[in-house]
């Protein structure tokens, strides 16, 4: 059996975002404990859990509606469990949903605690949920993070079922390079776990706890980056087989039979993409049992990130369209067409002939040619005398020229080259967590080049990692105005961007992308978006498609000012 680190086989706690009762916790707890004696007696144990020689310390007796300063209102705990809590509350400043962990300040794991929380605020990677705040308060040190509703956590994906190939290979493409970024800051994760990975709407893997979930139940590791490695080949063995790779069950998956060792996911079920399969046995095996298979093992998430690129992309399944309805042939009959052709074996009646309209008479004839030709006359004398008139008029004016067309209708006005004054703005991420650094957006318009709004980072290329179509600022005008020409700045390289448009009679800004109209594209630092027709809006979209790469190796656009003429 594969060596394991502490990280890859507690299974005993729960992530901290799920309701567990007391008497659930207990239970967990004593699981836990089986789990990792039957570990041990399988593989030597490369971390080690302080736990075992600590005293147990009572979580802090909090209730719903406690304030901590002033600021965060608790609501809901969902983990009780060795002297600490977490729960659900609300930033009442900010207005919006937060986690909360908590313990005593004087709990052995206080200061560490701390510490990986500010570490891990620092790191500031959109692919980790992000530790917001870190404090010792009043006997209390308390861990404020952020709360993202519309994720899913991981273990509910598992319980559906394998995951098809595309879906394996994103997560754990995107979980191996996260976490590849994590280790070149010094920062490990040690319990990379189903209940710590969430996928959001778009599709997005997001990593929670990263160091302060460890540091909560004082998990360490000798080897950091090989167990956060062999942790993520558990996940994708997970998602191949629908089985937990190891012998005991965990997550609500079974386990492998008893005494048979790590089989390879092609092995455990059939259909397994091999390439994926072959990558987490690489994974999870580092003792060189690989050997045989001629494919070294990854010890590090760097080098499974590695792995992984060199793999062909798996492409996701081909949607799927339902048929169109059967043709309906239909033919007709000459002289009925609104009737169709009778079926086969049954007999329709002939349709009558109508009877001829009587003859007019001579002298009616003779009337009405009599008539239309006066008609005929009237209007040509009129159509003269109305030109004649027309053109005596333009000629006492002096003007040669018409400001009107035949119809009437004026020209169109030519752009004035007036500035037009920005009334507000916001980021735009309809295809995200709908927020895409907020605090900046001024910065775009201030008319200061120095100062700018920045999007988040993305990895993998400049498409915003193929997560989404692109992010924004809705920019909006304070009335219908013409927009003439939109004048974009970047920073940090060229930067692909399109100009959209509301309707004129839009009553708000559109909450899709769908509510905007393309009008213009380019690409550039210094970017000149002109309609190809006249545009009035309210509102207006600056939707950057393409970003450039930035120093930090990640891809990131920066836009520092926009201005409008009309």
């Amino acid at each position: 059996m594969a060596e394991r680190s502490t990280a890859a086989v507690d299974v005993a706690e729960n992530s901290g975002d799920e309701p567990l009762t007391a008497q659930a916790d207990k239970a967990t707890t004593d699981g836990a404990a089986e789990s990792q004696n039957s570990a041990e007696k399988t593989a030597p144990d490369t971390g080690s859990e302080r736990q075992d020689t600590e005293p147990a310390i009572a979580a802090p007796e909090l209730h719903s509606g406690h304030k901590l300063a002033r600021r965060y209102r608790l609501e809901e705990c969902v983990t009780r469990l060795d002297g600490f809590s977490s729960w659900r509350a609300v930033d009442e400043k900010l207005r919006r949903a937060v986690g909360v962990h908590l313990l005593p300040a004087d709990h052995p794991r206080a200061r560490s605690v701390l510490a990986a929380a500010r570490s891990s605020a620092l790191l500031g990677d959109p692919r980790f949920v992000q530790v917001l705040d870190a404090v010792e308060e009043n006997d209390l040190v308390y861990v404020v993070h952020e709360w993202i509703p519309d994720a899913t956590e991981l273990t509910a994906l598992l319980a559906m079922g394998p995951m098809e190939p595309h879906d394996a290979y994103q997560l754990v493409d995107q979980l191996s390079q996260a976490m590849a970024a994590a280790h070149r800051e010094g920062l490990a994760h040690l319990r990379l776990t189903p209940g710590a990975v969430l996928r959001s709407s778009t599709g997005q893997y997001r990593i929670r706890g990263l160091a302060v979930n460890a540091a909560l139940r004082g998990i360490t590791a000798e080897g950091p980056q090989r167990a956060d490695t062999e942790a993520i080949g558990a996940l994708l063995y997970a998602a191949l087989t629908h089985r937990w790779p190891y012998e005991n069950d965990a997550y609500g998956l079974s386990g492998l039979p008893k005494g048979v060792g790590l089989l390879a996911p092609d092995q455990v079920r059939a259909g397994v993409h091999r390439g994926l399969s072959e990558l987490a046995m690489r994974a999870l095996v580092n003792d060189g049992a690989t050997a045989s298979r001629q494919e070294p093992p990854c010890t590090t998430p760097d080098e499974l990130a590695k792995a992984v690129a060199a793999m062909p992309r798996i492409r996701p399944p081909e949607p799927a369209f339902a048929s169109p309805p059967e043709y309906q042939r239909t033919t007709y009959q000459q002289g009925n067409y609104a009737r169709p052709a009778s079926r086969p074996g049954t007999t329709t009646a002939q349709p009558v002939p109508a009877p001829p309209a009587p003859l007019q008479s001579r002298t009616g004839k003779v009337l009405k040619w009599t008539v239309a030709a006066l008609l005929i006359a009237a209007l040509g004398l009129g159509s003269w005398q109305v030109a004649d008139k027309l053109i005596d008029r333009d000629k006492d004016r002096g003007d040669p020229g018409n400001s009107q067309t035949d119809s009437g209708e004026k020209n169109a006005a030519p752009a004035s080259g007036k500035p037009v004054a920005i009334a507000g703005a916001r980021d735009f991420d309809p295809f995200g967590d709908h927020s895409e650094k907020p605090a900046g957006i001024k910065d775009s318009y201030d008319g200061d080049p120095a100062t700018y709004w920045t999007t988040d980072g993305y990895f993998q290329s400049g498409d915003f990692g193929r997560l989404k179509p692109g992010v924004g600022i809705i920019l909006d005008l304070g009335k219908v105005q013409q927009v003439g020409t939109v004048d974009v700045s970047f920073l940090g390289g060229d930067t692909s961007v399109e100009l959209r448009a509301a309707s004129e009679n839009a009553s708000s800004e559109p909450t899709t992308l769908d509510g905007f109209k393309k009008v213009a594209n380019g690409s550039g630092s210094n970017v000149s978006l002109k309609p190809g027709e006249p545009v009035r809006a309210r509102y207006v979209l600056v939707w950057l498609t393409k970003l450039p790469q930035s120093g930090e190796g990640n891809f990131r656009g920066k836009v520092s000012e926009i201005k409008i003429t009309s």
